[in-house]
């Protein structure tokens, strides 16, 4: 009988959980994991983990202070389980500003080595706006590694590739999402899914110009898209679909390989041809833009919890 499809996914791609609960980590044995507010406000639930969340609140100095103490304590948690990165998210609120990314980027860094954590095992996660690229341009000349997420468009990706970024993380569900939205008859299984597409075409284009820039498939909405995924750089998945993986047996067929793409000179891309580009693109303009909203959405929802832990 075959192997379960999670262990035969380990042999071809990087899984990564896409959760901050230390007890799904401890058994999926992901190589790499993420932090983000919305899995810290999961985490919060836990009255042990509370406990030390609102320690860590009525010692900060304000709520920006309390938001990145608490991503580095539950990061450097998760780094002490894992072999590989933890990516930290920068705040959703500067994905417009270059330089206060940098600086809280910088200061992020800074906080994870007082916990003894080094840069080599962290990933900086930006929104792939222009501002969140360049600034992703200057951080990794510093040898700060950065993770940037809200992808969804090509050029999107030609953009992080040139500026040497480590990680692009194209959010395959939510491209599906958009498409389902706009045209609810087609059909989207299998390769017919656009975001599948989408991830496949950037890492050809990668793997055929000669980038060093990992790709790692995010936003999964069943396990057909990780499927036809297998063998992708990296895949960060959710621990249901971690468990539905786990629990299915049958052959795995590698899907991706670098062998496959075509080698051609790279194309650099300058900033108005990007913004032009993303003005065509009706999905990836609406999508970024609804990302950075909801993500901003958990962090609201993190700081009232924090602000209320503070006055405990």
């Amino acid at each position: 009988m075959a192997d379960d499809l999670l262990s035969q996914l380990k042999t071809m791609t990087t899984v990564v959980a896409d959760t901050g609960d230390l007890e799904a980590i401890r058994r999926f044995e992901p190589t790499d994991a993420t932090t983000n507010p919305s899995l810290i406000l999961q985490a919060a639930q836990q009255e042990a983990r509370r406990a030390r969340l609102a320690e860590i609140a009525r010692h900060a100095t304000d709520i920006d202070d309390a938001l990145d103490a608490v991503a580095v304590e539950i990061g450097s948690e998760v780094s002490a389980l894992i072999p590989g990165y933890v990516s930290t998210e920068v705040s959703a609120r500067l994905s417009f500003e270059t330089d206060a990314t940098l600086a809280r980027a910088r200061s992020l860094i800074e906080r994870y080595g007082r916990h003894g954590v080094g840069p080599e095992r962290i990933l900086i996660k930006v929104a792939a706006t222009w501002e969140g690229i360049r600034a992703a341009r200057i951080l990794e000349r510093e040898g700060i590694h950065t993770n940037l997420t809200l992808l969804f468009s090509f050029a999107q990706a030609r953009a992080c590739a040139d500026a040497g970024v480590t990680l692009v993380s194209p959010f395959v569900g939510r491209i599906l999402d958009w498409h389902k939205a706009h045209a609810p008859d087609a059909d989207f299984s299998g390769d017919h899914d656009p975001g599948v597409q989408s991830v496949r075409r950037i890492y050809e284009h990668f793997k055929g110009h000669g980038y060093d820039t990992i790709v790692m498939g995010a936003s999964f909405r069943n396990a057909g898209e990780i499927i036809a995924l297998a063998g992708c750089d990296r895949l960060t998945i959710s621990p249901k679909l971690l468990e539905e993986l786990a629990e299915t047996r049958g052959p795995l067929e590698r899907r991706l390989t670098p062998l496959d793409a075509e080698t051609r000179a790279p194309e650099p891309q300058d900033e108005a041809e990007f913004r032009w580009e993303m003005n065509e693109d009706a999905m990836a303009t609406e999508k970024l833009a609804e990302g950075i909203r909801k993500f901003m959405a958990d962090q609201r929802k993190l700081e009232a919890l924090l602000g209320e832990l503070r006055k405990g």
